[in-house]
Parts: C-alpha cells; structure tokens; sequence
C-alpha cells in the first residue's frame, strides 16, 4: 500500500508549521477526536534510534563519528553538518525520508483497519514534498510569528538563535504555508486558546466524508 491508495480509504490530513509553530499541541487535540496521529518526527527518531533502520546507511554515508556509542545517530553532530552544508543534507534526507514514508504508511493502513475517522500525517516539510502534498486531502497549518517560532524554540530545545533561523531558512516560508493552507490554525497565545478552533478543524474534516 501506498499514500495514494491510501487516499482512496481514509481522509488524509496533511498537518504542518514551522519548527516551534505548534503542531504536537494541535496534534494532540485531534488525538482526543479519534484521529490517527502519524508524526514524521517521531518516526525520524525511531529510525535514527539504537537498531534504528536508517543507522548502517548512515554510517556508510558519513561515518562511523555520526554514530554514538550506544547506536544511535550523533543528532547534535549531524544537525551542525547538515544546515552548513546542503549537499549533506541532502545525501541525509535521501536515506531517511523514503524509510519515514514506509513506516507512516504501516501505521496509516493499521489505523484503517482501526477504523479512525480520519488520519493525520504531522509533516514539518510537508508543502516541500510532491511525495507528500499531492495525496492530502486537507492541508492544516499552524500559524504564528516568526520571533515567537524562534522564542519557543531557543526554550525548549536550548538551541542558539542562529541555529533556529538557519533551520527556518531550510523551511518553507511563512507566506508559502498559508498560500496551501485548506485551514490555518493560529496559536499565539495560550494552549486553551486553540481549543475552539481545533473543534471546528475536526467538524471540517468530517464533512469531508460526506462529500
């Protein structure tokens, strides 16, 4: 099974943001609905994990000095190499995205089995991949400034300000985003802020059934 079959089967909602826009708290929210949550990120850990699948190409690719000694990929190392240089990033990418995709794609067909009511892939990247974008049905993005993706970011990852600008640059642009958005999610104040309007979002999705 693929993504464009599974579009076929299920409603497909294509979650997405800038780093530190909100996704994982509108995630959850869709969560508490019934809705099967397929978060790119996590799956990117696994993979890059101890007996991770991703990890033996890696060491091929880059070397032995991107693994640490437990197994599992050097993320702080990787992630200095990869925003100085693209090429890297690239090379990077082309290993772990199609073993992502594979693994999103396992647990979307096992919640159709589970008949979910809808499944929601949280893809940062989301507008920058065809692979991607052209097999969603509903495209959500979570929205705020950029001096606040920075502020949250600074604080929960202990990252510098130029390391989550360079990570921004690597994105798609604000303006891009909200040009593909089917809904757009604001979150710039509080958590409970959002709950009016992810109750609305799961109301939209559904009418997408009934189409």
């Amino acid at each position: 099974m693929n993504l464009s079959t599974l579009k076929g089967v299920a409603i497909l909602v294509g979650l997405t943001g800038g780093i530190g826009s909100g996704k994982s708290a509108i995630a959850e929210r869709l969560a508490s609905y019934g809705a099967a949550i397929i978060d790119s990120d996590v799956i990117a850990h696994q993979v890059t994990s101890t007996g991770g699948s991703a990890i033996e190409p890696i060491r091929e690719q880059f070397g032995t000095e991107f693994i640490q000694p437990d197994g599992a990929l050097d993320r702080k190392k990787m992630r200095v190499l990869v925003f100085a240089d693209p090429q890297s990033r690239k090379t990077l990418e082309a290993i772990t995205h199609p073993l992502i995709r594979a693994k999103a794609i396992e647990e979307a067909s096992l919640a159709i089995q589970n008949r979910v009511p809808y499944i929601v892939f949280v893809v940062p990247l989301l507008l920058e991949s065809s692979e991607w974008f052209q097999h969603i049905d509903h495209i959500v993005v979570v929205d705020c400034p950029e001096v606040l993706q920075i502020k949250r970011v600074m604080e929960r990852n202990g990252l510098t300000k130029a390391e989550v600008e360079s990570i921004l640059q690597a994105q798609a642009s604000r303006a891009e985003r909200l040009a593909q958005a089917d809904t757009v999610i604001e979150n710039m104040g509080s958590l409970e802020d959002l709950e009016p309007q992810v109750q609305l979002l799961h109301q939209k999705i559904l009418q997408i059934r009934k189409r």
